[in-house]
């Protein structure tokens, strides 16, 4: 070990050559784990992929030999030159594979215009952490080759045979001294190199795989939209709209060239991929944050434009964005990387450059499609308020939770003896009255009676702890058997069908209401896996002779009687509630589904139902008042 006093000019050393690169192997390829092994195939296909960008191929064919621990990519581009460089004295085809920072891809008379490495890196640390290395090259009515090891020349450049065609092959073994484990994976290769065919629709992708003879054209011409539905799918993410968001430029390789894609689906993960000239940019970058910007710009311009309100309610750029899928792509002529790896753009300009060519697009988009953007703006809406409403949940103490809610079932409820899921039902029943008429005139076998008492809580912009305070709401929950809030599970839910059955009159009409609420705020999954269903229990009995009709409510009853002949004789029942009517004609009318009318309960656009909700049954009376007084001259009769 040197000292201060011994510390002299010998005690410096000089790597030359390759040498740097095997000495520190994770300054140029992030480490020397199955990671930083993968990376020297990236490298190598970037190389390929630059020949492509600029023009000059159309196809790339990557190889994983036997072993799993070898590797072939070749290209149909113009080769790699093989004539002596004029300073050197040494073919191109050496320099290019023995020295750092050598290529074509420097200064403004550069033969690339859009390449992923500028630095003239990849290839030479390629070839230094290779135990063998073989480059063959078609050009010039020849097929040429050079061998190497460990980052030196074992061979001399042959000219081994006339050839019509053009185009480069590397073959590469990594050295076993470097890395952990020298063996490929082949799902990870062509998890990749798919990546990548999406993002050049126009280029042809091979990976043949010959230890299972597996010979796989991965090529994607359907590009940056075909990714997105694929991204969607595989993800097993709802899309909250059918239709996806779209949006290229591409000057003639004169300007920035950007695509990209998105959709916002159901999820509650945000995922966004962006590339940098064909190269993954997984730690994100400027690209990546101009289009996150440009998107919450579009939708807030969007909710102010069109005066959308969430009075009480903050929405975040998270709020946002949660649930969007979306690919970021753009091409330039001088990146910035941060590092070797490529993993993250640091170009400042770039943030600007996305974030101006996509938020007018998108606003002009969202307008045109306003079906969908209010689809959207009620997504993000009602994560606004989740995210709100388990703020507070978290502040709650001394709380039982949900789970223990869960441990016994209520014993009011009546409940079926069958248990595959397709055959149950839940009804939901107004007052115990009614309930003991919905349990007489049942099917016990898929049938199950849970009745409430009275009205329930409104639960309109109450947290989610706070409303499983009400005993009612707490039993209906343990009866569903989902769990609520962040701990709903549909995989959980007891039965097929959750029906409200109610009175037929105005008070049924507003428990209905009140239990809507409920699902809506708290339980939405429910409703959006369409479970939820309205009964339709008659209003009315007219007997007619021996013949009888039932009526759901005032218009139907009219209807019914317009039918009769003229002179027809009838007598009117009116129900005063389902406790009064007798169990088998409940059972023959509105339990049997032979009979009965169901109404299953669908959202079409859940921002115009949280603003319905919100007027009709939130805390500020002054909506319903101005509701009231907007609506009064539509009204035929009112209800007070």
């Amino acid at each position: 070990m040197s000292t201060a006093s011994s510390y002299s000019a010998k005690d410096i050393t000089v790597l030359e050559g390759l040498e740097p690169v095997r000495r520190r192997p994770s300054m140029y390829i992030g480490g020397t784990d199955s990671k930083g092994l993968h990376h020297l195939v990236w490298e190598i296909v970037d190389n390929a992929v630059d020949e492509y960008l600029n023009g000059y191929a159309t196809k790339i064919t990557v190889v994983l030999h036997k072993s799993g621990q070898a590797i072939t990519v070749s290209d149909n581009g113009r080769g790699i030159p093989v004539d002596l460089h004029p300073k050197f004295k040494k073919p191109a085809l050496e320099l290019i594979l023995t020295t750092l920072h050598s290529g074509a891809k420097f200064g403004e008379g550069a033969s690339y215009f859009h390449a992923g490495g500028l630095h003239g890196v990849g290839s030479s640390v390629v070839n230094a952490l290779s135990l063998k290395l073989i480059a063959t090259v078609r050009r010039d009515g020849h097929e040429w080759q050079q061998t190497f090891k460990r980052g030196k020349t074992s061979g001399t450049l042959q000219k081994v045979k006339p050839c019509r065609d053009h185009g480069t092959a590397i073959h590469f073994e990594p050295d076993p001294d470097i890395f952990r484990s020298t063996q490929f994976d082949a799902d990870t290769i062509r998890h990749h190199l798919e990546d990548m065919a999406y993002i050049h629709s126009g280029l042809q992708v091979f990976f043949h795989i010959e230890a299972t003879g597996e010979k796989l054209d991965l090529s994607h011409p359907g590009g940056l939209p075909e990714f997105l539905t694929q991204m969607v799918k595989e993800a097993n993410k709802a899309p909250v709209t059918e239709n996806h968001f779209h949006l290229s430029r591409d000057n003639n390789g004169k300007d920035e060239k950007i695509e990209l894609a998105l959709q916002w689906t159901e999820s509650t993960e945000e995922s966004i991929r962006s590339y940098v000239n064909g190269i993954r940019t997984s730690s994100g970058g400027t690209h990546e944050n101009g289009f996150k910007s440009a998107i919450v710009k579009a939708i807030r311009n969007y909710i102010e434009t069109h005066d959308i309100k969430t009075k009480g309610l903050s929405i975040t750029a998270e709020d946002i964005r949660e649930g969007l899928v979306g690919i970021v792509s753009v091409f330039c002529r001088e990146p910035m990387f941060q590092g070797q790896t490529k993993e993250r753009l640091n170009n400042p300009e770039m943030a600007g450059i996305v974030d101006s060519f996509l938020r007018p697009s998108l606003e002009a988009w969202l307008n045109a499609n306003m079906q969908s953007a209010d689809r959207i703006v009620g997504r993000i809406v009602l994560a606004a308020r989740a995210r709100e409403a388990s703020r507070a949940a978290a502040q709650e103490v001394k709380r039982k939770s949900v789970s223990q809610r869960r441990l016994n079932l209520p014993g009011k409820l009546a409940d079926c003896t069958a248990t595959d899921l397709d055959d149950t039902e839940l009804f939901i029943v107004e007052g115990d009255s009614a309930g003991g008429s919905a349990i007489e005139g049942r099917n016990r076998k898929t049938q199950a009676i849970l009745p409430l008492r009275g009205k329930i809580l409104n639960s309109e912009g109450m947290a989610t702890s706070k409303a499983l305070l009400n005993q009612e709401l707490a039993d209906l929950v343990s009866a569903i058997g989902t769990g609520i809030g962040d701990a709903f599970s549909l995989d959980r839910l007891r039965y097929g069908k959750i029906i409200l059955l109610m009175d037929a009159d105005q008070d049924g009409h507003h428990i209905s209401t009140l239990l809507l609420t409920f699902f809506f705020r708290h339980m939405p999954g429910l409703l959006k896996a369409g479970r939820v269903y309205l009964a339709q229990p008659p209003l009315y009995r007219i007997n007619v002779g021996k013949e009888t009709h039932w009526a759901r409510d005032d218009d139907h009853k009219e209807q019914i009687l317009k039918s009769l002949r003229s002179n027809a004789k009838y007598d009117i029942q009116r129900f005063k509630g389902l406790g009064e009517m007798n169990p088998r004609v409940l059972g023959d009318t509105t339990l049997n589904p032979r009979n009965r009318t169901l109404l299953q309960v669908k959202i079409d656009s859940e921002l115009s139902a949280d603003q319905t909700f919100v007027t009709l049954l939130g805390k500020d009376a002054s909506l319903r008042y101005h509701f009231i007084m907007n609506s009064a001259a539509l009204a035929d009769e009112l209800d007070v």
